[in-house]
C-alpha cells in the first residue's frame, strides 16, 4: 500500500469523465460486459488478463473493507500511506475499536483526543492530516454531498490543498468510496510492478509511462486497474485481492 503522495505526482491522474459510476445492479452485468469487451479491442494485454479471469469481479475485495463514505475512503488512504495491505488493517481495527466497531464521522473524530488516534498507530503527520481534513468538513469549508458530486479532477484539485492528501490518496478513495469509473493509479508502486510483469517491461514503469499505457483504456480505467491488481496479487480466475484496495 504504498504511498506516492509525496512524489511530486502529476495531478491529472484520474478520469475526468464527471462523477459518473456504476451502481445499479440491474445494469452492472451490462456495463462489465461492454467494458471488457472494449478493453479487449483497445489492448492486446488487456485482452489476456480478462480472458484468463472469465469470472473477476472487479468489486470482490471491496466486501473485505468496512462501510465506508468519502470520509471513511479519505482515513483509510491515509492510514494507509507508506505501510502494506496488513499493518493498515491492524490500524484500522484499532480505530474501529475506538468507535464502537465503526469507522467514525468528522465530528466523531475530533470528539476523541489526538493521543487516542496515534496510540491506535496513527502518525502524529497522519492524525494532523485526518483532524484538518474532519475540522473542514465539521465547519462548513467541505461538504461531503457536495465533494462526492463533484467531476474526479476538481475533487481532487479540492482536496489535495489539504497537507498531507495527495493525488494518490485522492485517487483511492474515488475507487473505494465513489465506485468511479475511470481512474487509475499511476503512482502506486504495486500497480506500476503489475504493469511491468503483464507488459514485459525492462523496468520499472514511471508514472508517466503507466499513463500513457492507461489511455488506451479510457474511459474504463478502473476496470483495467483492478485486473492489472488482480494479475498481480492472485492467480488467474482466483478472487482479487485485497490488495486491490490501496
Amino acid at each position: 500500500m504504498d504511498d506516492p503522495d509525496h512524489a511530486g505526482d502529476n495531478r491529472r491522474t484520474s478520469g475526468g469523465k464527471g462523477a459518473g459510476s456504476v451502481t445499479d445492479d440491474s445494469s452492472r452485468a451490462e456495463w462489465l460486459s461492454r467494458a471488457r469487451a472494449y478493453l479487449g479491442r483497445a489492448d492486446p494485454v488487456m485482452a489476456r488478463l480478462i480472458d484468463d479471469r472469465p469470472d473477476f469481479d472487479p468489486r470482490a475485495w471491496m466486501t473485505q473493507l468496512p462501510p465506508m463514505d468519502l470520509f471513511g475512503a479519505l482515513l483509510f488512504q491515509v492510514t494507509g500511506q507508506q505501510l502494506s495491505v496488513a499493518a493498515t488493517r491492524r490500524i484500522l481495527a484499532r480505530i474501529q475499536a475506538l468507535f464502537g466497531g465503526q469507522l467514525p464521522a468528522p465530528a466523531e473524530l475530533l470528539a476523541v483526543e489526538p493521543s487516542q488516534l496515534r496510540e491506535a498507530g496513527l502518525s502524529w503527520r497522519k492524525v494532523s492530516t485526518l483532524r484538518d481534513l474532519a475540522e473542514r468538513l465539521t465547519d462548513g469549508r467541505l461538504d461531503l454531498d457536495a465533494l462526492s458530486s463533484l467531476p474526479d479532477e476538481e475533487l481532487l484539485a479540492e482536496l489535495t490543498l489539504i497537507p498531507g492528501i495527495g493525488p494518490w490518496t485522492v485517487q483511492g478513495a474515488l475507487l473505494v468510496a465513489l465506485q468511479r469509473e475511470d481512474v487509475v493509479l499511476p503512482g502506486d508502486l504495486a500497480l506500476r510492478k503489475a504493469v511491468q510483469a503483464a507488459y514485459q517491461l525492462g523496468h520499472l514503469p514511471t508514472q508517466q509511462e503507466v499513463l500513457a499505457i492507461a489511455e488506451k483504456w479510457r474511459p474504463y480505467r478502473s476496470l483495467a486497474t483492478s485486473y492489472l491488481f488482480s494479475a498481480a496479487f492472485a492467480p488467474a480466475e482466483a478472487p482479487p485481492s485485497a490488495a486491490a484496495g490501496a
